[in-house]
């Protein structure tokens, strides 16, 4: 073989240490997995027509709002749960997605198999003070990324997901209810410490959130 001159030999020492360090040589090269927070939606039910300001603190990257987001949102909401903003159009929610780096606390929750996803979630998000009717939305969002694998590993999160993306709503509603699934692909059973479920009585201006997240 012929003998390498000073500058390939460099080049070629140096090409081989970086395959080294992108190979996992020693893994130095770390990346931090975002999640993704899916369809989080605001339902806003005031006891007589108001104005309301919805302010989102997210700690992440919004990727996509309806209707637009743009540090704010400004709607009239009635008593049905119905909006309206400035231009007259109406939505049923506000809605948001975005990407975060939150770790979500999976000490307690529960182990379903996927067959069973309905009949949990249907008795889970009543504990949990949603309607049937936004309960129905939610399953019919979730159920189809879950009911086919064997098991799901599920928690409802609480300050992990309260802290990383706060609501700030003017008028100051009476009742606030946030709901957001954590969830996890299982292909066998894992043992969880059953997570307690509850939730305040809707009195006066009720301002009602779910999501979830599947952790990859």
């Amino acid at each position: 073989m012929k003998q390498l001159g000073k500058k390939n030999f460099i080049a070629f020492v140096l090409a081989s240490l970086c395959v080294c360090c992108l190979g996992g040589c020693g893994q130095q090269i770390q990346t931090v997995q975002e999640e993704y927070t899916k369809k989080p939606v605001i339902y806003l039910y005031p006891e007589v027509q108001t104005d309301v300001c919805v302010n989102l603190d997210y700690d992440g990257n919004l990727t996509c709002t309806y209707p637009s987001y743009d540090g704010n949102w400004h709607v009239t909401a009635f008593p049905d749960g119905s909006l309206t903003d400035k231009n007259g159009m109406t939505y049923n929610y506000l809605y948001w997605e975005g990407t975060c780096t939150t770790k979500y606390d999976f000490s307690e929750g529960f182990c379903i198999k996927g067959s069973e996803t309905a009949l949990f979630l249907e008795s889970a998000l009543s504990d949990l003070g949603l309607t049937r009717a936004e309960a129905n939305e939610f399953i019919v969002y979730w159920l189809p990324l879950m009911q086919d694998n064997p098991y799901n590993l599920i928690s409802f999160q609480k300050e992990a997901y309260t802290n990383s993306a706060k609501l700030n709503i003017s008028p100051t509603p009476d009742t606030v209810i946030r709901v957001f699934m954590a969830w996890k692909p299982l292909k066998k059973e894992e043992k969880i410490k059953p997570q307690k479920m509850s939730a305040p009585s809707r009195e006066g201006f009720t301002v009602v959130e779910w999501g979830g997240c599947e952790i990859k």
